[in-house]
C-alpha cells in the first residue's frame, strides 16, 4: 500500500468496532472493493467500451481501482466525482493530463454543466443509498449525459424478484448493521425500472456471486501476494478478523438471496 492510499485508508477508518466495512478492508490491504470483484468491473467497463473520444465522469472513485483501468484507455477527458479529502488526493495523484481531475463533491450534485459527458459509472454506492438519494444520483447522471451516452452501475441485487418484504428486510438489516452503513440493494426488476424512470434503457445486464470476501474471489483481486497480505493482517489484527467474519457469515448466509450485478444503459434520446 503506497504512502498516500495508507493515509487515505487510517485518515478515515477510525476505530475498527465502528468504521464502515470498506475501510476496515481497505486498511487490512484490500484494493478491490466491488460486490462482483474485478472481473465484474472489467466487464462493466468492456461494455462501456471507453476510447479517447469520450468524455467520463466517474462518481465516486474511492483509491482509485477502477479508474487506473479507465484512463488506460486514453478518454478525451475523465472527472472524478468523489467525497472523501484523503481518497480525493490519491486518486489525483493517477491523473497526469490537463483534462484528467478530481473534484471534491457529491455524487447527486456535481456542479458540472449539463451534457458535458459521454460516459458516466459509479460502482458500489448506490446501494449504501436510500431510494430517494439513488433517484437524485441516477438523476444527475443523465443530466451530465449527452442523449446516447452511456451509464454504467455495479451494485447488489436482492434475487429473486419475488422475494418477500420481511425477507429483503431481514437481509438489508444484518447487511447494515456487519457493514456499520445503511445497506439498500434493489431487486434486478427494480434497478431496471429505477434507470427506466430516469431516461435510461438498460442495453448488458451481468451478474455474479456476492462472493467478496471468498478466498477464490479474494485471489482473483487482488492476486497472490496481495491476498497472502490482507491474510496475514487479518491473523494480525483480532478486531479486524471479527469484524471481517462478521460480514463473511452475513454473505455466506444470505449468498442465495444476494447478487452483484451490474447494468450499462444507454441515456435515450428526447422524442423516446
Amino acid at each position: 500500500m503506497t504512502n498516500l492510499v495508507q493515509d487515505a485508508v487510517m485518515g478515515h477508518a477510525g476505530s475498527t468496532t465502528k468504521a464502515p466495512g470498506h475501510w476496515v478492508l481497505a486498511r487490512l490491504g484490500k484494493k478491490v472493493l466491488r460486490p462482483g470483484g474485478i472481473e465484474l468491473t472489467r466487464r462493466m467497463l468492456e461494455s462501456l467500451a471507453v476510447n479517447e473520444r469520450d468524455d467520463v465522469i466517474e462518481f465516486a472513485p474511492g483509491l482509485g481501482a477502477t479508474a487506473r483501468i479507465t484512463l488506460r484507455q486514453s478518454p478525451r477527458s475523465y472527472v472524478a466525482i468523489e467525497r472523501d479529502e484523503r481518497a480525493a488526493t490519491t486518486v489525483r495523484q493517477l491523473l497526469t493530463e490537463p483534462r484528467h481531475r478530481c473534484i471534491l463533491g457529491r455524487a447527486e450534485q456535481t456542479g458540472l454543466g449539463d451534457q458535458c459527458a459521454t460516459v458516466v459509472y459509479g460502482e458500489a454506492m448506490l446501494t449504501m443509498q436510500s431510494q430517494s438519494a439513488k433517484s437524485r444520483i441516477i438523476s444527475e447522471a443523465a443530466r451530465l449525459l449527452v442523449p446516447g451516452g452511456r451509464y454504467g452501475i455495479h451494485e447488489i441485487a436482492l434475487v429473486p424478484d419475488e422475494i418477500d418484504a420481511e425477507t429483503a428486510g431481514q437481509i438489508c438489516s444484518e447487511l447494515s448493521d456487519a457493514i456499520h452503513h445503511s445497506v439498500a440493494p434493489l431487486t434486478l426488476t427494480v434497478w431496471r425500472d429505477t434507470l427506466s424512470q430516469h431516461g435510461f434503457q438498460v442495453r448488458v445486464e451481468r451478474k455474479a456471486p456476492m462472493h467478496l470476501l471468498e478466498p477464490s474471489r479474494l485471489l482473483a483481486d487482488e492476486g497472490f501476494c496481495g491476498a497472502l497480505r490482507f491474510a496475514w493482517n487479518l491473523l494480525r489484527d483480532t478486531k479486524s478478523r471479527e469484524r471481517v467474519l462478521r460480514m463473511r457469515n452475513v454473505f455466506r448466509k444470505y449468498e442465495s438471496q444476494l447478487a452483484a450485478i451490474t447494468f450499462v444503459s444507454e441515456k435515450r434520446q428526447s422524442s423516446e
